[in-house]
């Protein structure tokens, strides 16, 4: 593996996430009565606990509003949910300074434009193999998965390998 890459890693205390096209495969799907469905991956979802459950704090960072993202963040241990953010940027800057991190404490996985002033930033920047060339261009790590298709367990995984802490986390399925 890249050791550059890897010390970037290391230093992650907060991983965020954008939604739509990371946390799912960007499909919206509305009903005529204002319902909004969206599609979780549950090997995802595994993967959010256990780097949650290593020590490093989880944040969603979404410029749509969803109450069914909210409710899977609750499912899945996020403990800073951002939704119906314009300005992902200028949010970014506030969990960083909640938090009292720095940028390179930070990593950022989003999929589209309205996410590149974050991934251009943040200490490792993640993206998805669906995004547009332009934001894979300023990835640091382009996950072979697709969004909502194991791409947000594949780079919590890499956190962990990188910290140390993947195989303590696989021990608890190994008994």
């Amino acid at each position: 593996m890249n050791k550059r890459l890897i010390a970037r890693a290391r230093r992650i205390r907060v991983a965020i996430f954008d939604v739509d096209g990371v946390l799912t495969d960007g499909t919206v799907y509305l009903g005529q009565h204002g319902e909004e469905i969206k599609a979780f991956n549950i090997l995802d979802g595994l993967g959010l606990k256990m780097l949650g459950a290593s020590g490093v704090t989880l944040a969603l960072l979404s410029g749509r509003k969803s109450s069914v993202v909210a409710r899977r963040a609750r499912e899945t241990g996020i403990a800073h949910v951002m939704q119906g953010s314009a300005d992902k940027l200028q949010t970014y800057h506030g969990l960083l300074r909640k938090l009292k991190l720095a940028e390179e404490d930070a990593s950022f996985m989003g999929d589209d434009l309205p996410d590149l002033p974050v991934l251009r930033r943040c200490g490792l920047a993640f993206s998805v193999p669906d995004a547009p060339q332009i934001v894979r261009n300023h990835a640091h790590y382009v996950t072979g998965n697709r969004g909502g298709r194991g791409a947000v367990r594949e780079a919590c995984e890499f956190l962990m390998l990188a910290q140390g802490s993947l195989e303590a986390q696989l021990s608890a399925y190994l008994r």
